[in-house]
């Protein structure tokens, strides 16, 4: 008998984006104290933990193209990262 793998998954896509957005913060704590160090740092930190919040924006879309020009923002922040 096949399980359903989706069933089996440990995280969905929100609990994913939010240890995300930690495992960001955490790199960042790492990074030198330097110009360049700290410009990378505001970067990472701004666009890494803006697309669990992005995401929460789009669960409450007003319509499918809301929804979707949301989920287009979120993975432009991920991208960016």
């Amino acid at each position: 008998m096949m399980k359903d793998k989706s069933k089996d998954r440990k995280y969905d896509l929100e609990d994913r984006l939010v240890d995300f957005s930690v495992r960001i913060i955490n790199v960042v704590e790492t990074l030198p104290n330097t110009r360049a160090g700290n410009h990378i740092a505001g970067q990472l930190v701004r666009s890494g933990t803006a697309a669990a919040p992005n995401y929460g924006e789009a669960q409450s879309a007003e319509s499918r193209k809301d929804f979707i020009h949301k989920m287009k923002v979120a993975l432009k922040e991920l991208r960016e990262t």
